[in-house]
């Protein structure tokens, strides 16, 4: 099985988010950017990861390059995802894993502000987006 570790790259806080191939959230969680290198070590460690997908914007290229110096795309491909209205993809996202509730139920949920950050939701729309691009097992590829 395939896993992919997705991370969505800020200043402060970065999203993480560990699935499957086949779209099961195994984990997810947002790290601040001290902890960030340490606890992707940890979650490379415990899942058989084979691709860490990275947001092209805030640090991503400068978060891929530091990973390869520090050897953590052994036997691992680093790939860059375009994060074009991901946030708005992963606000959508934490609303309907997350509904509002009591009077915030009848508040459209465009007009509320999630009561933590979603960050982590963000990465789990990174990992959506490159399964998306990614052919399908015995499917050919043009060359």
């Amino acid at each position: 099985m395939e896993y992919i570790l997705a991370i969505d790259p800020g200043r402060e806080k970065n999203g993480v988010a560990v699935v499957s191939a086949a779209g099961q959230v195994l984990c997810q969680s947002v790290v601040e950017t001290g902890r960030l290198v340490a606890h992707l070590k940890e979650l490379l460690a415990r899942h058989a990861v084979t691709v860490i997908v990275i947001g092209n914007r805030t640090g991503g290229r400068k978060l891929s390059q530091h990973l390869r110096a520090l050897g953590l795309e052994e036997n691992r491909a680093i790939v860059s995802v375009d994060e074009d209205y991901s946030t708005e993809e992963g606000r959508r996202l934490y609303w309907r894993e997350n509904p509002p509730r009591g009077l915030r139920r009848f508040l459209p949920t465009s007009l509320q502000v999630p009561p933590r950050p979603i960050d982590d939701y963000v990465a789990r729309i990174l990992a959506a987006r490159y399964l998306a691009l990614k052919p399908a097992a015995g499917e050919k590829t043009e060359s």
